[in-house]
């Protein structure tokens, strides 16, 4: 369990650092007139995406999961990947990208990198976290709830973001 313990403090580490990117790039996007969106889903998907590194821990250790190799390595492939496609997602996006929805109006959408491939392929990439992540420890219950309920919080979000961007790009009423 320490080696997931890491892991899963790996991850979070992770999270810190994509939200210093995050602040860094807001200020840019608010210097440019970004107007921010959506800000009622953001703190639930913050307590949802802190519940899931606590989670993984939790079952793990509380219901005594065991790593299952077949699927752990596997899942942690996935993980990875998963990191792999949102830092791919950071670059691309550059001083554009943030955790909150900040559309700086008139930039035309971005259609590189991943982008070119898939509409929304950050979401992708925490759709796989989310799944790998417990996975790797055999937490089935924490990937089940965090699905179900990040399905839920994605709908709203992603519904926000094209309409932001849709406002941004065209000029039209949100």
């Amino acid at each position: 369990m320490i080696w997931y313990t890491v892991l899963v403090l790996a991850v979070a580490a992770e999270r810190v650092a994509e939200l210093a990117v995050a602040r860094r790039n807001a200020r840019w996007s608010l210097a440019r007139g970004a107007v921010e969106r959506g800000r009622g889903h953001y703190p639930p998907m913050v307590v949802l995406h802190t519940g899931l590194l606590v989670g993984c821990l939790a079952e793990v250790a509380l219901a005594g999961r065991p790593f299952v190799p077949a699927l752990g390595w596997t899942m942690l492939a996935v993980l990875v990947a998963a990191q792999a496609l949102r830092w791919w997602c950071i670059r691309t996006l550059g001083p554009r990208w943030n955790t909150r929805v900040l559309v700086v109006p008139g930039l035309p959408l971005v259609t590189g990198g991943p982008y070119r491939l898939l509409r929304h392929p950050n979401y992708v990439a925490v759709v796989a976290e989310g799944v790998a992540l417990p996975l790797v420890h055999g937490a089935w219950l924490t990937a089940l709830v965090f699905t179900v309920l990040d399905a839920a919080l994605l709908t709203v979000r992603i519904r926000c973001e094209n309409g932001a961007l849709r406002t941004a790009v065209t000029g039209a009423r949100p």
